[in-house]
């Protein structure tokens, strides 16, 4: 890829042709998270999009920049997400064929949103079960039928293109001194990065990631660009495995930090967004609001003038769930955790009243034998960790063995739901946790890869509403048989996590007896 200067950038920028189909969009002060956090936060609605992302800022700019031998021969790109809304949306505008490549297991509200922007002009392809399964597809296609490939992220156009966000802040309000922006494959963060940095150098502009898959930061700590082995599923729209090539070159010369928030932080962010515009952004779109809070905390900002962009509102609406429950404890208003209480009569009142009259979220009790019971609770704080710290050291100087299970992903995705699952008498039991693409009938088709011939002695299974499906199982596994059923999960083509020392499964599920008193 032939690399374009920076005052070239400033050009493509300051002549892109977005608002054919794009809206200048707002830039709000967030009020009520503004007086949480004694700081000015100002959003960028790019929500308000007629796709509800920004991404048909870049896709538009890269169509209208092809020539007329390429328009009329149509444009092609994979995707699952709102760069597949970007292109059908803008190449409905141009009058231009365009064929999407979407994976199999993409939910039916988004290959509807694509079909019904792109009316006419647009082509839905279903194939494969992943993301790179129909990017390999859209290039065969393409050389076959002599489409352009209209690329998400690295492309010097679709930079430009995310780029003009930059632009309309600076005009909004030229006073913002750091502004958060969420990373997937980079464009959108290289786009305003280059911009802002040539016409308000002082700008700190912190590029923020999913710790599930922060591969931008992966990149700046080996001085070049690497794959991660995985990626998280939860906020998709940035689950990019490698980072672009000129979005990584962009972003080594022009971002000041690089920063990760996690899932219960980027849940906490939805219900931040909520509370001050009513909208309800996508967990990728909430990923800068995430680091925002997180970032003043931990720096002690006070009085400072923070920007960030909803990317997107393009959420699945059965995610709300899962992110309801999870914003608590990533605003640090509840902790989960796991004690041991004697199974005597009057134990739990006397439990409930050492926690000082804080609300209980969560209760989950299970009979372990005649002289104690395990317990997974949920606390309402109301002063975050500080308070935490507290009720542990009350319950430990009460005689009360307890952990912390805040930061425990297992637990809060799997256990707290099957808490009181411990067999009856030992078993050569080993535990997994799975991942695999989530259409009609995965499960069946899970379970049948798996096979009948080591038994299954706990299972769960939850959808969140998201492309892959997430399982947790426990095997019967005679010891003379471990390699081979090591050898039979590594052939099922399914990724997976031994769990079978997890602490949440060994004091919940498990036969021992627990962690140590």
């Amino acid at each position: 890829m032939s690399h374009v200067s920076e005052n070239e950038y400033l050009k493509k920028i300051l002549l892109a042709p977005v608002y054919d189909v794009a809206v200048n969009s707002e830039l709000v002060k967030l009020d009520k998270l503004s007086a949480a956090l004694d700081n000015e936060i100002w959003l960028k609605r790019e929500d308000q999009q007629p796709v509800k992302s920004f991404k048909l800022r870049g896709a538009y700019n890269r169509i209208s920049a092809l020539t007329k031998e390429q328009l009329e021969a149509g444009v092609i790109a994979a995707s699952a997400g709102n760069h597949a809304q970007g292109v059908a949306y803008s190449a409905n505008k141009r009058g231009i064929k365009a064929v999407i490549v979407m994976p199999e297991t993409t939910p039916d509200i988004k290959v509807d949103a694509v079909r019904s922007f792109g009316g006419e002009f647009v082509t839905v392809v279903l194939h494969g079960t992943s993301f790179d399964q129909a990017s390999d597809e859209s290039k065969r296609l393409a050389k076959e039928h002599g489409y352009t490939l209209i690329p998400p992220f690295d492309d010097p156009d679709v930079i430009a293109g995310q780029g003009t966000i930059a632009k309309e802040i600076l005009e909004q309000n030229p006073n913002i001194e750091m502004l958060f922006i969420a990373v997937g494959g980079g464009g959108l963060v290289a786009g305003i990065a280059t911009y802002l940095k040539q016409l308000k150098p002082e700008i700190k502009i912190i590029a923020v990631e999913s710790d599930e898959s922060a591969c931008l930061q992966a990149a700046m700590k080996a001085g070049a660009r690497v794959a991660l082995p995985t990626v998280g599923i939860f906020a998709d729209g940035v689950a990019v495995k490698i980072i672009g090539e000129e979005p990584f070159r962009l972003c080594q010369q022009y971002i000041d930090e690089v920063m990760t928030v996690s899932t219960d932080e980027i849940c906490a962010a939805i219900k931040d967004i909520f509370d001050d515009t009513r909208v309800i952004a996508e967990p990728a779109g909430a990923i800068s609001v995430a680091a925002i809070r997180k970032y003043a905390q931990q720096h002690h900002l006070k009085g400072k003038k923070l920007g960030g962009i909803l990317c997107g509102a393009n959420i699945n609406f059965h995610t709300l769930r899962y992110v309801s429950e999870r914003c608590e404890l990533g605003e640090q208003k509840e902790a989960v955790m796991a004690v041991r209480i004697p199974e005597t009569k009057g134990a739990f009142k006397t439990f409930c009243e050492l926690l000082g009259g804080r609300n209980i979220t969560e209760f989950n009790y299970r009979y372990a034998n005649q002289s104690e019971a395990h317990i997974f609770v949920g606390i309402k704080l109301r002063k975050g960790r500080e308070e935490y710290e507290l009720i542990q050291r009350t319950l430990t100087d009460n005689g009360y063995a307890c952990f912390d299970l805040s930061d425990n992903e297992m637990a809060k995705l799997h256990v707290r739901y099957m808490v009181g699952g411990r067999p009856p008498s030992l078993l050569n039991e080993r535990l997994f946790s799975f991942e695999f693409p989530e259409y009609p009938g995965a499960l069946t088709k899970f379970l049948e890869t798996l096979g009948e011939r080591w038994n299954i002695t706990l299972f769960h299974y939850r959808n969140h509403g998201a492309a892959e499906g997430l399982v947790l199982a426990a095997f019967e596994i005679p010891s003379e048989q471990s390699e081979e059923f090591s050898q039979h999960l590594e052939q099922l083509g399914y990724q997976f996590n031994e769990q079978t020392q997890n602490p949440a499964y060994r004091f919940f599920l498990s036969g021992e007896n627990g962690f140590a008193k």
